[in-house]
């Protein structure tokens, strides 16, 4: 499938990261196998019991568009999306199951499950997309909102107002793992590619290999002695 020249394929981090919610959409019409892929991905979402009560609803028609962005609070920019997916979810049956505890939470929390799945995954095909579900080209491109560290909202072993309990510089043990992981990446790649090339061509690569390990180790290094002990 030829996807959009903006919108390569993503791995799961990545379109996690660079994910926005789209407001503004083109009038390019949405490929089919696209949403498909979309609805699947909502398919495949977890659900308490694995009742997958929800039900997915296309609607591309403009009249109901119009009156679907008159039901949410008068959202008009809605209307701009050439397709919306609804999810829809069977209460009568998940309350069989849970009683009000499944009406009243487990709905919502599988309802929105499915839709993170289906907006990653429209992310990943080059669609934009919104919370409300509404699906399409973007003709914007916001920036990445202000968002909080990561050692400001993760905690050891419990819950505590002070510091006492918050992790510590994670950021930067990530950013050593993950210059660790690029280093082996980069390393399998050019092993691949080793296999393709001439005697002389092994040979450049070989150092290209040792000067990107060389860089990766000086990183690692510099990066531990910032995090302190």
């Amino acid at each position: 499938m030829q996807q959009h020249k903006h919108f390569p394929r993503l791995d799961v981090l990545e379109a996690i990261r660079t994910r926005r919610s789209i407001r503004k959409y083109t009038d390019m019409p949405v490929e089919w196998d696209k949403i498909g892929t979309i609805v699947d991905a909502g398919r495949v979402a977890p659900s308490s019991g694995n009742l997958q009560c929800w039900r997915f609803i296309v609607v591309d028609s403009i009249h109901k568009r119009k009156a679907l962005a008159e039901a949410c609070l008068k959202q008009y920019w809605m209307e701009e999306a050439p397709v919306h997916i609804l999810i829809v979810m069977m209460l009568r049956r998940i309350r069989e199951f849970y009683g009000k505890r499944g009406t009243d939470f487990y709905a919502v929390q599988e309802a929105a499950m499915a839709a993170q799945n289906m907006m990653l995954a429209a992310h990943t095909v080059g669609l934009g997309s919104c919370f409300v579900s509404a699906f399409g080209y973007a003709a914007e491109q916001p920036q990445e909102p202000i968002k909080y560290r990561i050692e400001n909202i993760t905690f050891m072993n419990r819950w505590a107002q002070q510091n006492v309990a918050r992790m510590k510089d994670i950021d930067n043990i990530i950013w050593n793992f993950r210059v660790a992981e690029r280093g082996i990446k980069f390393g399998g790649d050019l092993v691949n590619a080793i296999d393709l090339h001439t005697r002389a061509g092994r040979k450049r690569l070989t150092e290209q290999l040792k000067d990107k390990a060389a860089e990766l180790k000086k990183r690692v290094e510099e990066g531990s002695r910032k995090a302190g002990p």
